[in-house]
């Protein structure tokens, strides 16, 4: 051990103090932290470093982990928006958890009451107070599916353990603030990694959100390449599966769910590729290289414009550093539609939606480009409002877990 790090020599009350100290000095300065990076993801400042979101830019940039990631960055926005939450973190009253349990209920009404009903409780506590004033309704009975030829005494009979775990989804893109969408959070996508943490409980008027938030699909690791699947799907989602595996029944992998899967994903893949980029194994052959107009980018084009990038973003900042992003991935112009641009091999490029936008707001102007969000946003919302009278049933959802 370093000798800076050797406290024999200390007193018991000299010891105690100062981790007293410590502990305040370190309260203060999180505090200072998540200022600085409410004020980063603010200023959308990760886009110049190559990085397509804060999250991304946390993880690779900040060395943090996907855990702490998605706690700093939520605490961030909430105190941003309340920034009496700066004070309560810096002071002690609240930690981290704590921000993260409050932040989906908090006004600019219920905040002082709520901090003051949480300040110096445990994230225990805390989900007890938030129990009692926003109760939720039971959760909903689920139907696992394990691979034919496996026993709850096997391998996965520590799913149901795991499945209480299982983390909530957070990928690269998904905590980007510059999407047009309304929605930051993107349900269920699935990362390489995901951390675990507890789904913020809801209000009464948010109770359907916190549902769909509980059924997403989540992904984590049980071994080398392998993984742990839960995902819960509808009754027609499961009528097809049950319907794909009688269609196999002939083969091997009838009853085995991760390998109809695999074969399912095969094909949609497949499917995709020829969508977004014109994938194809038999292109024309002697093709005269083509040209778009406006904003139509022809197939050719699209098929060797994603194969020459690699099907990623080719943001470079000016460390160096390309971006990593190889989702929310679009065809962009390198000579601006409204001044001319074509569409041709040389002058189109892979970018990511926050880069694309960042290209956007050198070219036109920030306020510009946040004027064009807005309007994207009403008019989300607007196509969003249901007719009058309409109503919108579900069936209740069924539930998978299997190891692929």
């Amino acid at each position: 051990m370093s000798s800076e790090y050797s406290l024999s020599h200390l007193s018991d009350p000299d010891l105690l103090s100062n981790l007293s100290a410590l502990v305040a000095r370190e309260r203060a300065a999180t505090a200072e932290l998540l200022a600085h990076i409410a004020e980063v993801d603010a200023r959308r400042l990760f886009r110049d470093a190559a990085y397509p979101s804060m999250f991304a830019y946390c993880v690779g940039e900040l060395h943090l982990s996907e855990d702490a990631a998605y706690k700093h960055i939520t605490t961030a926005r909430a105190s941003r928006r309340f920034p009496m939450l700066y004070d309560a973190i810096a002071d002690g009253r609240l930690h981290l958890s704590a921000v993260l349990l409050l932040a989906v209920h908090l006004t600019s009404e219920s905040i002082a009451e709520l901090v003051a009903a949480a300040a110096h409780k445990s994230k225990l506590e805390i989900e007890r107070l938030l129990a009692e004033r926003f109760p939720l309704p039971d959760v909903l009975a689920s139907i696992r599916v394990l691979p034919s030829g496996v026993t709850e005494s096997g391998p996965l009979a520590v799913l149901p353990a795991l499945a209480e775990l299982a983390p909530e989804p957070v990928g690269p893109g998904e905590l980007a603030p510059g999407r047009v969408e309304a929605d930051e959070l993107a349900p269920g996508r699935v990362a390489a990694w995901q951390p675990a943490w507890p789904a913020p409980r809801a209000s009464a008027s948010s109770q359907t959100h916190e549902q769909n938030r509980a059924t997403r699909a989540k992904v984590w690791p049980l071994s080398t390449r392998r993984f742990a699947l839960r995902v819960t799907i509808g009754e027609v989602t499961h009528g097809k599966l049950r319907y794909a595996q009688e269609l196999l029944s002939h083969q091997s992998i009838s009853g085995d769910v991760a390998a109809v899967l695999d074969r399912a994903l095969t094909v949609l893949i497949a499917q995709l590729e020829k969508r977004k980029f014109a994938e194809t194994s038999r292109p024309r052959p002697g093709a005269a290289p083509a040209e778009g107009h406006g904003r139509y980018v022809p197939a050719e084009v699209r098929r060797a414009v994603w194969r020459r990038d690699g099907g990623q973003c080719t943001f470079v900042g000016e460390s160096g550093r390309r971006c990593e992003a190889r989702e929310l991935l679009e065809f962009d112009h390198v000579d601006e539609v409204a001044r001319g641009g074509r569409a041709t091999v040389d002058r189109v490029r892979l970018r990511c939606r926050a880069h694309n936008q960042l290209e956007a707001e050198r070219t036109f102007g920030a306020e510009f480009m946040n004027d064009k969000r807005e309007e994207a946003r009403r008019r989300a919302d607007e196509r969003r409002v249901p007719a009058p009278g309409a109503g919108v049933t579900r069936e209740p959802p069924s539930m998978i877990v299997c190891a692929p």
